[in-house]
């Protein structure tokens, strides 16, 4: 079993799930005691989320990689950034780590992959669901045509993940109102929905609908527990 290094706090309602998950999948395949070795840097989110604000990721990719470099020297065979925007700046963070970092979107995108979909919706930041780092990668490494929502419907689900999700807030209004954006990509021909912010899957779970989600937290560390037992 490898060691797992969490690069967390973005935000750690969700960085939870994370060590939930990890240990729950090593108690699965060893039983016992046994439970999952994670090394952990949880970051302040606040100055994270100013560096966004500003536009100024190559300040957060640098202040993330010098922790993932820290997470290495100290013994992480892989390193995960456990929020799926700050993928933006993992060509930052992997210039600085001889370790793997193992990506959400390339866990999402095999998951969705192997149920043989072609067309998916995305949620997420404003960030996630417009701007390229992410979506791109979906379609160059798993040709998979990504749909997002109209702009109003994109500026609440940011809204709802910062003033709300990233808060501890869960609220039946911003459930109904999630619901109601993935109808709309299923009837734009979403075959699937990426539940592509590590909080959603607090908010919303495969029970409130009958189309297929991703939930990115859980594929991920799924993916880092394959890494970590492969030979």
């Amino acid at each position: 079993m490898k060691t797992i290094g969490l690069l967390g706090g973005m935000s750690w309602e969700s960085t939870v799930l994370y060590y939930q998950l990890l240990n729950e999948g090593v108690r699965e395949r060893l039983g016992g005691l046994h439970s999952a070795k994670i090394l952990m840097h949880s970051v302040d989110f606040a100055e994270i989320e100013q560096f966004q604000v500003n536009g100024q990721w190559q300040e957060a990719g640098k202040k993330l990689a010098a922790a993932a470099l820290g997470l290495e020297q100290s013994g992480a065979d892989m390193v995960l950034i456990c929020t799926n925007l700050m993928h933006k700046v993992a060509p930052i963070i992997e210039a600085q780590i001889q370790v793997p970092l193992l990506h959400i979107a390339d866990a999402a995108g095999s998951a969705i992959k192997a149920q043989g979909l072609k067309t998916v919706g995305l949620l997420g930041t404003r960030y996630t669901m417009e701007e390229d780092f992410y979506r791109q990668r979906l379609l160059d490494k798993f040709n998979l045509e990504v749909i997002i929502p109209e702009p109003e419907e994109r500026k609440y689900v940011h809204q709802v993940i910062f003033e709300e999700l990233c808060q501890g807030k869960l609220t039946d209004e911003a459930r109904e109102n999630y619901l109601t954006i993935i109808d709309k990509l299923r009837a734009k021909g979403a075959e699937g929905v990426i539940l592509g912010c590590t909080e959603i899957p607090l908010l919303i779970r495969q029970d409130d609908t009958n189309l297929p989600l991703f939930n990115t937290a859980a594929l991920h560390a799924q993916y880092a527990l394959e890494f970590s037992f492969a030979e």
